[in-house]
């Protein structure tokens, strides 16, 4: 296994390929989640992207020995504005057409919202959204399935896909091998239902554990009836439960640190190793340092 970070939640000294790479080989990184508009306003406007500057990035990671793992382009594939919608995914769309040419073979996304914010609300869990949400991935696994590219599809509450069963249900209703999961254990979960955290991480290993090609890590604790994240290890994650099963089902599998803080990222990134360490996991080896 290999342990990685979301690249804009590392400390750099300029928004360049050059400075993340160099970040994320300095913390001892083998991988990271890129979302390029997020660390260096890259691929925001559709027709930006083009194979010179993706294989610019992708090499600069490639140079230190640390591995593009996910290509993110989170956005709001439902908007409730049809021309917001349909920049959302055109962007989508040119994160496919480069992602291998960035060295990636997933691009992700969360499933969007029926506002323009992300938000929760019961609202996105009627059945509408949900067709909405159908809609709009079939057209991005359709690009994705001509480029054999993944589209990584994250579950979550704050979404119309935001239990194991809706997202069983928007895999067989698509239809294809290139729909894939990003698997964020606490995104699932909220005030009414984090008690039963291993009943529903069982579900959703059970239903489409064979579908995930990442894992993200991060851990929370309830304030105020409210799902609140804290520093990896320091939460409520039955990180032995989760490891455990991961290891098994998805040998090798990427594990990304999500929402870390600066001043903890040492500290998770440590307790994550420790967790492959006891469950008998094969870890990559630390990247080049430059």
């Amino acid at each position: 296994m290999a342990i990685g970070i979301r690249a804009h939640d590392l400390v750099v000294k300029d928004d360049t390929p050059e400075s993340l790479a160099d970040a994320a080989s300095r913390e001892e990184f083998q991988t990271v989640q890129l979302a390029m508009a997020k660390s260096f306003n890259v691929g925001g406007r559709p027709g930006m992207l083009n194979p010179g500057l993706a294989h610019r990035i992708g090499q600069e990671f490639a140079k230190r020995n640390v591995r593009v793992s996910v290509l993110a382009c989170y956005d709001n594939i439902i908007h409730p504005d049809a021309g917001a919608r349909a920049m959302a995914l055109a962007r989508f769309k040119d994160h496919i057409r480069f992602c291998r040419d960035i060295g990636s073979s997933i691009v992700a996304t969360e499933t969007g919202n029926v506002n323009s914010e992300i938000v929760y609300t019961e609202e996105n869990f009627s059945e509408k959204p949900f067709m909405e949400v159908v809609d709009s991935v079939k057209r991005l696994v359709e690009e994705a399935e001509k480029f054999s590219v993944m589209v990584g599809i994250e579950p979550g509450v704050n979404h119309p896909i935001y239990s194991p069963e809706t997202l069983s249900r928007l895999i067989e209703d698509v239809q294809s091998d290139c729909l894939q999961v990003i698997f964020d254990p606490v995104n699932l979960l909220t005030f009414k239902n984090h008690e039963n955290q291993a009943e529903i991480f069982s579900k959703a290993l059970d239903l489409w554990g064979d579908r995930i090609v990442a894992v993200h890590a991060k851990d929370f604790t309830i304030e105020n009836k409210k799902v609140v994240t804290v520093p990896v290890g320091e939460g409520l994650i039955d990180y032995d439960f989760l490891m455990a099963k991961i290891a098994r089902l998805k040998p090798e599998l990427d594990v990304i640190l999500d929402e870390v803080r600066p001043a903890n990222t040492q500290d998770s990134r440590r307790f994550i190793l420790e967790k492959m360490t006891t469950h008998n996991v094969n870890i990559w080896p630390a990247p080049t340092r430059h």
